[in-house]
């Protein structure tokens, strides 16, 4: 009888140190994909988007929907509206294509059992974007122009989306962003950034100890070289819509999407 018992938990023993093996394998296989990925640098990401435009005829608003979508969706798979404190979300949107991206994803995640709360100071004359923003009234989320304060923010929030600036910024921030920066450097909700943390050098990352600290990063198209400077935080790509040619062309070597996902969790 002991004998029987020993025989079949060493023959338990065998399988769970065989799982282990495999999950090992096929985690060291993972970080060996991610590993060969490029990371772009600021010219690069740059040029990448031109050809987009120019070569592949996409149009903006096409690939803004691509992304905010993208956005959306990882958003939810990283913070489910239980997980948080509250499900309202505040997202910040800047005047250029990352705060396009940022309302494309309010809209989005309004249908995902989020509150989305949009703030979004700096508007444009451009069609696109009054476009936007009309979806996203239509459809009861508040677009706000008053920059909240840092107390309200704590209270009301359980998560902040920043989509303030993209890959073109360069530091310093301007002067009429800098109060809702300082809002995000003091708090202590999860930040989610969309392709760049806002004020973050697109290529050396932080340059001060000031520098907001995302909880996560959803990096669009192909990381940018900053996101290698990420400390404990979630990483995630999305915008599935990168032609092959254009990957080899800059030897982005990106992982590849599961199923029908938008995005690949990273880290």
């Amino acid at each position: 009888m002991l004998l029987r018992v020993i025989k079949r938990n060493f023959a338990l023993f065998s399988r769970i140190q065989k799982v282990r093996h495999s999950n090992k394998h096929i985690l060291t296989a993972v970080k060996a994909q991610y590993g060969t990925m490029k990371y772009l640098n600021q010219q690069e990401a740059i040029s990448v988007d031109e050809e987009l435009f120019n070569e592949y005829k996409f149009s903006v608003d096409q690939l803004m929907e691509l992304a905010g979508l993208s956005c959306a969706s990882a958003i939810a798979d990283a913070y489910s509206p239980d997980s948080l404190r509250s499900n309202k979300v505040l997202i910040c949107c800047g005047p250029g294509n990352n705060g396009g991206d940022g309302l494309v994803a309010a809209r989005h995640l309004s249908l995902m059992s989020f509150v989305p709360y949009v703030y979004y100071p700096k508007r444009t004359d451009k069609q696109l974007f009054k476009n936007l923003q009309h979806q996203a009234e239509s459809m009861g989320i508040t677009v706000s122009v008053d920059c909240p304060a840092g107390e309200w923010v704590e209270a009301e929030f359980g998560l902040i989306v920043d989509a303030l600036f993209g890959f073109s910024f360069k530091p310093p921030v301007r002067e009429s962003f800098r109060p809702i920066m300082e809002v995000l450097q003091k708090t202590k909700l999860p930040i989610v950034s969309v392709d760049i943390p806002s004020g973050w050098d697109v290529e050396l990352g932080p340059q001060t100890d000031c520098d907001i600290k995302p909880d996560c990063l959803i990096s669009l198209t192909a990381p940018k070289l900053c996101a290698k400077q990420l400390v404990n935080a979630k990483h995630y790509l999305g915008g599935r819509f990168v032609p092959g040619k254009l990957g080899e062309k800059y030897a982005m070597n990106l992982p590849a999407y599961k199923g029908r996902d938008l995005f690949v969790r990273l880290s």
